[in-house]
């Protein structure tokens, strides 16, 4: 979230506006689970799709999130490639908990609309020395083969290049994760390049934000 998209922040009756040019526009607060998160939930966006709710992360998501990052298959090209125990995954859940508050966005919990369910992770990560803007995702496996990612990323696209309005996203990809590459591809993002990250190569897909108001309708 930009500075300028922080005070143009109003709350209203448990609801954030962020305006858009002259236009407010609502999104729902989600509360947290100790006073300091509710705070920090209270000020970021929840966006809502046809079939998914991206909100903040909480402590009550750590034994599903525990489960889905304890998944061999799952975590076969996220991160170093291996799957993670309990206190692994709790220390990445804080890590990205913190990167919302270090850097003012960050990676959203998805839900599932009609279950309510969690349903994994998209957003944004930049941690130091990372090679640019990223918009990342992971799903649950009981979440696969749904659409939920594109549909989620496309959402959180939107948010990158309207609210902090970021001149261009990069995905990160392993080069056979098949399924993760299709996503970026259909976000609109082009293969410019790979990057070494935790010892190991990926490849670089970027979109501007130029190509994206012109590719993706996003005027």
């Amino acid at each position: 979230m930009s500075k300028s998209m922080s005070k143009s922040m109003s709350k209203s009756r448990g609801r954030s506006k962020v305006m858009r040019g002259n236009s407010p526009v609502d999104f729902v607060d989600d509360g947290g689970d100790s006073e300091g998160i509710q705070k920090l939930a209270g000020m970021l966006p929840v966006i809502e799709t046809p079939r998914l709710v991206l909100r903040m992360l909480r402590a009550s998501d750590f034994e599903v999130w525990a489960e889905m990052h304890g998944d061999a298959e799952v975590m076969r090209y996220l991160g170093d490639g291996k799957a993670m125990d309990r206190p692994t995954a709790w220390r990445g859940l804080a890590a990205m908990i913190g990167h919302w508050s270090l850097r003012g966005y960050g990676i959203w919990a998805v839900e599932e609309r009609a279950t309510g369910k969690f349903a994994g992770r998209i957003g944004f990560w930049n941690p130091e020395g990372w090679p640019g803007f990223e918009l990342g995702w992971a799903l649950h496996r009981p979440f696969w083969g749904k659409g939920y990612a594109t549909e989620g990323a496309r959402a959180a696209l939107r948010v990158a290049f309207k609210e902090p309005g970021q001149p261009e996203v990069i995905s990160l990809t392993h080069p056979e994760n098949a399924a993760s590459i299709r996503v970026a591809e259909r976000l609109g993002e082009r293969l410019t390049g790979t990057a070494e990250i935790f010892g190991k190569q990926v490849q670089v897909y970027r979109i501007t934000r130029e190509e994206w108001q012109v590719g993706a309708g996003g005027a």
